[in-house]
């Protein structure tokens, strides 16, 4: 019986899938779906689902189901519908998903460390004029979540010469040569307050929701700046706008938002302080995911 696998996410995932996945199950009967799940049809034929962030409790009524594939690194999107059933569910772990982070994360650092939004609205007014220069070693960067993600971003930052200091919730035996490690509550006000830049990594649980508050921006140098590549429900959005008016945060760039998209009257999109990217910090390419959800069906199909 040739398996059938369901595509659940918004239209333009789905464009972006699709053809990796006719590629890679070349005999499959694939169906997609991203607000109208009636799309999907019989949910009783569905094997398999490879989704962001699925409608709560679609998943439970698939009896069938063998496999929920995310299709980024974390899978809070997914675990978090109390109705899902007991079946793998996997994230995807990808080098080239790590390298791009890497580099969306090094540009917003020096972004707001070399105040690279100052120039160019200077180049908008044809204005010659130089902003303050700190070298990177003088500026402490902090990363908050060491998984593998939180981890490459803190060589790449080191490497090029940033103090780079990071932060995980139980210790990390594994990390990066250089890296100035902290963990727990009882270390996380010391942390904070060797951070120049904060740039949020961790993964999305109970804990880590609306950790980015009034609390912790109250911990941070005055004047820290903020990056953002987490989940936009690690943010409380109001506090973060209250830090930035007041002075205590100098910068945000944010990459995740609750709402995605963001709504075109947010008062992210116009505030002179923040800068927003439309959740594309890394990307795995689609032959990648069809390719791990092929290997992953396989996997079960042999246990």
């Amino acid at each position: 019986m040739k398996p059938c696998i369901a595509l659940v996410s918004d239209q333009i995932a789905m464009d972006y899938l699709l053809p990796a996945f006719r590629a890679q199950f070349p005999s499959a009967e694939l169906r997609r779906a991203d607000t109208q799940v009636q799309q999907l049809g019989a949910l009783e034929d569905i094997d398999a689902v490879v989704c962001w962030s699925p409608p709560p409790g679609l998943l439970a009524r698939m009896p069938r189901l063998r496999l929920v594939q995310s299709v980024g690194a974390g899978t809070d999107h997914i675990t978090r519908d109390a109705t899902l059933p007991d079946v793998p569910v996997c994230r995807i772990i990808d080098p080239e998903m790590a390298a791009g982070m890497n580099a969306y994360v090094a540009w917003a650092v020096v972004h707001g460390q070399r105040h690279m939004g100052r120039y160019l609205d200077h180049q908008r007014l044809s204005t010659w004029k130089e902003a303050p220069i700190v070298p990177p070693g003088r500026h402490r960067v902090g990363i908050a979540g060491l998984g593998v993600l939180g981890q490459s971003a803190a060589r790449a930052l080191a490497a090029i010469g940033y103090a780079v200091r990071g932060w995980s919730r139980s210790p990390k035996d594994d990390l990066p040569a250089g890296i100035t490690a902290f963990h727990g509550e009882a270390a996380r006000a010391e942390f904070l307050a060797g951070c120049d830049t904060l740039v949020c990594l961790l993964p999305l649980t109970e804990d880590t929701r609306g950790l980015l508050n009034a609390e912790l921006f109250a911990q941070l140098p005055r004047g820290a700046r903020l990056v953002n590549v987490g989940r936009g429900a690690h943010l409380v959005q109001d506090d973060l706008l209250a830090a930035l008016d007041s002075g205590q945060l100098a910068s945000a760039v944010l990459d995740a938002f609750v709402e995605e998209p963001l709504p075109p009257g947010h008062p992210f999109w116009q505030h002179p302080a923040i800068t927003v990217t439309p959740h594309i910090a890394t990307r795995t390419g689609p032959q990648t995911i069809a390719q791990l959800t092929h290997d992953n069906l396989a996997r079960l199909s042999r246990a």
